[in-house]
């Protein structure tokens, strides 16, 4: 449900319709969730409390701020195909670099042998950076635009801008730039070697939400570190603890490349070990750089001390400039002082394998491109903020704020996660599904147990699927589904050996024939005193057409196919049913495109749901436009006649086999004599396409017995 379920892109423009249309939305995930793993109806206290079942106005709003990180929006996914050519393609790249490395490493250590003996590396000019603050008497940007506010305490004295840890930071106006590989550099006088967390400069997006951060003893402490959401692109570079910089200014740089490398400099010289983590991007108009905390939002420390000058480049350094930046000498040895250090062979060999590199990642890039597609799908954010309960549901009406929580009436469980209001999207999602899988949660396993038995036999214990409260259906073998849920836990909650179970029981395996008794005390077999016959669904009932007929394409996964029209007019779009031919439509009917006003005449005579709505169990109707639609809708006039046509090439010339070859196909059993014979007088009347509709209309090939 979260990836295809409600996406509202037509939301007014006011502020109310805004919060209404999210509060609608969130309502649609409580109650899917609810009522899907639970099934409790929790959706039906957001107003007051519950009408019917003891779930207070107050739980709904927990449960909806467990789930509050969740929004729909839009990401990028991969083609699985291309992705595979672009793994070749790395692993090519993987070697060629292997190689490279080879002759540069002989060539590095021919220029630092040479340096022994007396000669002098050329001299590295500090790079240019992108945005610079002296803080000499301001928070201006001296290249740029991106000026500093300044908030809290912090404030510029003494040449250096002084944050004194306590709720003080600045922030710059938003980038011009899209930032993906980079660099953040910074010289630093900390106020304290025993503070934790305090960031010297990131950016981060403007929310928060997203940032990569210089970090002072972020995870262990007296250590630099790169501070990142969720800790993604931290880790430790393994370096020595800092005890100078409460003495005299340091020079701290964090050098994220492309690849997703990850090196510290402190003082100009590689500071631990670089690691490999990811990449992340922080788009134009949408970032932004701060200085003295990790990233706004809550639970943040703040740095003790003074920034006496910061810069920001929008690429990857290399060792020996920021050797230059911070006015040191580097043991790096550049292109120029290498390629004297190489001899003509290698120099040549040197330059085809890098032409050979370009060519394969500028391949491998080509591939990414037309690789990606954007899915409308969860669109997670980090921080949602704190959840207030909405006075009669009313989303501009706000009361008191609640806690992440759930349902109070499963007594073996808390309601309270036991986590702040304002803490993360994950943890919030991560204790709920905790709660819903508890073993203590006496509703989980029998949810999909009875949802499991509703599958095979066409009604569940309890006769409403998605509601267990008062308001739903008793269950008929209330004991039954104990056992079932307990059988479920010890076979370490595996569906299979749950299918198994059911599928070789005597109950499942009872003939379907009727009896007066059993009809006149128990009509609709709620006692089970026989197998009730299944209709197949209608999407199950369009695949058997195509499966018998010959036609149906089994590709899996990817965009879906269309059978309608689609006609956008003043804001409306119409839709009007085609039949179009090609193996493309006859895929299996779950790959539909299903718009609400696109409806497919054979799926909804055989009551295929809306599919705007949920259908925890279908209606079954019988009617004579099932039989009309059988035998004369032109998705099953087509079918039948390839289905004849295919038969015939088969058994050409020899009538029986023509006609027991149908009924094999459609059955799975041959045909007795009497049906033999009448169905060979109708083929030689009116063509083996009318036997095959025929069979299509019949009840042994629409019922399960």
């Amino acid at each position: 449900f979260l990836v295809a379920g409600l996406h509202n892109t037509v939301v007014g423009g006011s502020e109310f319709m805004k919060k209404t249309a999210r509060q609608d939305e969130l309502e649609e995930i409580v109650g899917t969730v609810g009522q899907t793993f639970v099934g409790l109806t929790v959706n039906c206290a957001r107003c007051h409390n519950h009408k019917f079942d003891p779930i207070r106005q107050k739980e709904y709003y927990q449960f909806t701020s467990a789930i509050a990180g969740v929004f729909h929006g839009e990401r990028n996914v991969s083609d699985p195909e291309l992705g595979f050519q672009r793994e070749a393609l790395r692993k090519q790249v993987a070697v060629l670099n292997e190689k490279l490395a080879g002759i540069e490493n002989r060539g590095r250590a021919a220029a630092l042998a040479r340096r022994k003996q007396g000669d002098k590396p050329p001299k590295a000019d500090p790079p240019k950076p992108l945005a610079r603050w002296e803080f000499d008497t301001d928070l201006r940007d001296s290249l740029g635009e991106m000026h500093g506010m300044a908030k809290g305490s912090a404030r510029v004295s003494g040449g250096a801008l002084v944050v004194d840890g306590n709720a003080s930071w600045v922030e710059t106006k938003p980038t011009k730039e899209q930032l993906r590989a980079k660099t953040l550099e910074a010289w630093v006088e900390l106020g304290d070697l025993n503070q934790k967390g305090g960031g010297v400069i990131g950016v981060q997006n403007l929310s928060g939400v997203q940032f990569d951060t210089i970090v002072f003893a972020e995870r262990e402490s007296r250590l630099w570190m790169a501070g990142s959401n969720g800790y993604a692109r931290t880790q430790s570079f393994g370096a020595l603890e800092e005890n100078e910089a409460h003495q005299n200014p340091v020079h701290v740089a964090i050098v994220y490349q492309e690849d997703g490398t990850i090196t510290g400099y402190r003082n100009g010289v590689p500071y631990g070990k670089p690691y490999k983590t990811g990449m992340s991007k922080f788009p134009a108009g949408n970032s932004q750089i701060i200085f003295g905390m990790r990233h706004k939002g809550g639970g943040n420390n703040y740095l003790k001390g003074k920034i006496h000058r910061a810069q920001l480049y929008e690429r990857a350094l290399a060792p020996d400039e920021v050797a230059a930046s911070a006015g040191v000498e580097s043991s790096f040895v550049g292109e120029q002082e290498l390629a004297a250090a190489l001899g003509q062979v290698s120099r040549e060999r040197r330059k085809g394998l890098k032409d050979q590199l370009a060519a394969l990642i500028a391949r491998e890039k080509e591939l990414g491109i037309g690789s990606q597609m954007k899915v409308y799908t969860v669109a997670a954010r980090g921080n949602p903020g704190k959840v207030r309960l909405l006075k009669r549901g009313n989303a501009m009406d706000e009361g008191e704020v609640v806690r992440p929580g759930a349902v109070a009436a499963l007594r073996s469980l808390s309601s309270d996660f036991g986590i702040q209001p304002d803490a993360p999207d994950a943890e919030r999602r991560k204790q709920l599904a905790h709660w819903l899988t508890d073993p203590d949660n006496p509703l989980f396993t029998r949810v999909i147990v009875n949802r499991l038995w509703h599958y095979h036999f066409g009604t569940g214990i309890v006769e409403t699927p998605n509601d267990f409260g008062f308001n739903g259906g008793r269950p008929s073998h209330p004991e039954l589904l104990d056992w079932l849920a307990s059988e479920f836990v010890a076979n370490g909650g595996r569906l299979k050996a749950m299918h198994r179970l059911i599928v070789t029981s005597n109950t499942y395996r009872q003939a379907t024939t009727p009896s007066e008794d059993g009809l006149a005390l128990d009509a609709e077999n709620r006692l089970l005193w026989r197998k009730s016959p299944v209709r197949i669904d209608a999407e199950s009932l369009r695949d058997a057409v195509l499966a018998v007929s010959g036609k149906l394409n089994p590709k899996m996964g990817g965009p879906g196919f269309r059978d309608v029209s689609v006609t956008p007019l003043s804001g409306t779009t119409y839709y009007a049913p085609i039949y179009p031919k090609g193996d493309e439509y006859n895929r299996r009917t779950v790959y539909r495109f299903s718009p609400r006003g696109g409806r497919s005449a054979i799926l909804d005579t055989f009551d295929c749901p809306d599919p705007s709505t949920t259908a925890p169990r279908r209606g079954v109707t019988t009617t004579p436009l099932q039989a009309l639609a059988l035998l004369n809708n032109e998705f099953i006039l087509n079918k039948a006649l390839a289905m004849a046509d295919r038969i015939q090439v088969l058994e050409k010339g020899r009538l029986g086999e023509q006609v027991k070859r149908v009924f094999l196909d459609a059955y799975q059993r041959a045909p007795d004599a009497e049906e033999l014979r009448l169905a060979k007088r109708l083929v030689g009347q009116y063509g083996l396409v009318t036997l095959c509709r025929s069979l299509f209309n019949s009840n042994e090939f629409v019922i399960l017995n």
